[in-house]
């Protein structure tokens, strides 16, 4: 089974580009759902979560709203929850694409918006970067409903750079291209990376967990 890694910063249009890929038949497996049912009532991370912040769990489940607040703009803060969530994520990630690969799946494309942050393109086959143009981004983003530019910049500052990101992928989709233009690339990809005699650009190179030689 072929795994890609697709990535990139906020408003670039990640979501839509996972649905070109699952309309050209390729399994989607999306982080930030996986960061949902952890959340949940009965979810793996809500004890750990709210131990560490007390007061954000609601019923049984993590409430975003109560995180965020507890979060704030305090960076050891953001890393302690990382520190509680991402190996779940990572764990629940593993168990999903050996099912998928049991199942006979060909292609799995893991939605990742901290891919390169969290080391995730240490174990895929190749990496997808998404982009647009700065205006495009800021455009999409301060449309959100309770946006803000202060906000935004937030969340990109504990984003890689979209030209870091760029100048570290395998393939790139710009969305800014439009619609049609970014299915005509993804389709390009898919029938890449499928065909036979397809070699990983990252093959040979550590995966996550292994020792660097």
């Amino acid at each position: 089974m072929i795994v890609l890694g697709l990535t990139g910063s906020i408003g670039m249009g990640k979501s839509t580009t996972t649905a070109m890929f699952a309309d050209a038949g390729a399994l989607v497996w999306n982080a930030d759902d996986a960061v949902h049912r952890l959340y949940a009532r009965g979810g793996a991370a809500v004890a750990a979560v709210g131990e560490a912040f007390p007061g954000v769990v609601v019923d049984g489940a993590v409430d975003r709203t109560r995180l965020a607040e507890a979060l704030g703009q305090d960076g050891e803060a953001f890393r302690r929850l990382e520190a509680i969530v991402h190996p779940l994520v990572l764990k629940g990630r593993l168990e999903d694409l050996a099912a998928a690969e049991a199942r006979g799946v060909k292609l799995a494309v893991l939605d990742i918006p901290l891919l390169f942050e969290t080391g995730g393109d240490a174990a895929v086959d190749a990496v997808v970067v998404v982009t647009a143009p700065a205006e495009v981004q800021a455009a999409r983003v301060l449309a959100r409903p309770g946006m803000t530019r202060e906000r935004f910049e937030a969340i990109l500052a504990r984003q890689l750079p979209d030209a870091e990101k760029r100048r570290r992928a395998d393939f790139v989709i710009d969305t800014g291209a439009g619609l049609e233009a970014a299915r005509a690339r993804v389709e390009e990809i898919v029938g890449m990376v499928l065909a036979e005699g397809w070699t990983s650009p990252r093959r040979g190179l550590p995966k996550a967990g292994e020792p660097s030689q």
